[in-house]
């Protein structure tokens, strides 16, 4: 089987999104699908294109058995509303360029551009959706629910939204939402994000004797509140010096961090802005003693499931989730971790002396989620639920 996956994100970009593209095309691959990818130039979150692929309207690559066909975006901050749109709209025309570079695929996945592919290919479209795009957007106070756009905004999903053979919503707690959308509830099916457990596997540290480490790895995204950490990391400074808190990654948010550390006056935090590969990462997770999710106060619950907590599971270490909704719901059901309201930072500080000061406990924590993952949220169990999904509506059509 042919596979067209079409999105904007990909490794070696940061978050989520990429992560979720490259578990399912690596997935299909590994169940025996022939998947052709076209996404964005390398940008997420810093804009920064890389240099192989200035003045170039497209550029194929591959990553195994995985075609990779990327096309031009804007080399703007992933930051704000106008910026946004603006990288969306640059892919979505971008991508429609590199039609006939794409053979005859009998299914093509993610919305938008994919309708048009769709059509001219005359192919079944499935909609894979990592998250609710005005949702969150509404969440993050960037568009004002009610207001006309929003409303023109809703109407075009809406108008989108019909035209899917299927969804595959990452969480449960998209469901309703989307058939708010108008799609038909037999026509969505959950499928997790998974994770690649050949590469996220747990690893010894390499110094066992040193200080006791609690790790975030990721986008400095507006979706997570780093404050609580630092705040966090000053109450436990005072208490124990043999813990120290580090945070990687790179995006819009790292000006802010730096001066929240300076005004604090914390020694214990560091901050690694760097982007890493897949492997760096995974070896960079799998050197921590404990990892963190510090989520946002939405004053609301959560209602996705970062693809993150599936490659914390995976390297077998404790998690302490700062948040309310599905992802504190399901570090509970999988007892892979502690659970923290967002923004109390003193109960994070004490989550965390609690996890150094009790090993076993610790320890059970993470073999409790790489068990769990190995069991429910491999790539290969992804991949083949997503290929069931379009044989099942490729055999309709015929």
């Amino acid at each position: 089987m042919n596979v067209l996956i079409i999105g904007q994100y990909f490794p070696p970009d940061l978050g989520g999104a990429a992560t979720r593209a490259y578990n399912i095309a690596k997935g299909l691959s590994l169940n025996e699908c022939k998947v052709t990818v076209v996404t964005a130039f390398p940008h997420y979150p810093d804009g920064k294109v890389p240099k192989e692929y200035k003045n170039k309207f497209f550029k194929v690559d591959s990553l195994g058995k995985i075609k990779v066909i990327r096309t031009f975006i804007l080399p703007l901050e992933s930051k704000g509303l106008f910026k946004r749109l603006m990288l969306f709209v640059s892919f979505a025309v971008s991508s429609l360029f590199v039609l006939p570079l794409v053979g005859a695929n009998p299914s093509i996945l993610v919305l938008l551009p994919s309708l048009f592919y769709g059509m001219v290919k005359r192919k079944p479209v499935v909609s894979n959706v990592d998250d609710l795009m005005l949702e969150d957007l509404y969440d993050l106070n960037l568009l004002r629910k009610g207001s006309v756009f929003s409303k023109i905004a809703e109407h075009f999903t809406t108008a989108l939204f019909s035209k899917v053979e299927a969804a595959t919503p990452i969480s449960p707690g998209y469901v309703n939402t989307l058939t708010g959308y108008g799609v038909d509830k037999s026509k969505i099916q959950v499928i997790i994000g998974g994770v690649d457990l050949n590469i996220f596997k747990p690893k010894f540290k390499r110094d066992p004797g040193g200080k006791f480490s609690v790790l975030y790895s990721g986008a400095f995204s507006r979706l997570y509140n780093f404050e609580q950490i630092f705040k966090a990391a000053k109450i436990v400074e005072q208490l124990d010096d043999g813990i120290e808190f580090v945070v990687q990654g790179k995006g819009e948010l790292l000006s802010s961090m730096l001066s929240k550390v300076n005004e604090l006056k914390v020694k214990n935090v560091r901050i690694i802005d760097k982007t890493l590969n897949r492997e760096d990462v995974a070896k960079l997770l799998g050197q921590a003693d404990a990892l963190i999710l510090p989520l946002m106060d939405l004053k609301k619950p959560y209602r996705g499931i970062s693809s993150k907590l599936y490659e914390y599971q995976a390297v077998g270490k404790p998690i302490i989730c700062c948040c309310r909704g599905l992802p504190g719901d399901y570090i509970k059901t999988t007892r892979s971790g502690l659970v923290v309201n967002p923004g109390e930072y003193s109960v994070l500080a004490k989550a965390v002396l609690e996890l150094k000061s009790n090993a076993d406990s610790a320890r059970e924590m993470g073999e409790n989620g790489r068990k769990y993952v190995e069991s429910e949220a491999s790539i290969e169990a992804v991949g083949l639920k997503i290929k069931k999904i379009f044989e099942r509506i490729t055999e309709a059509k015929d």
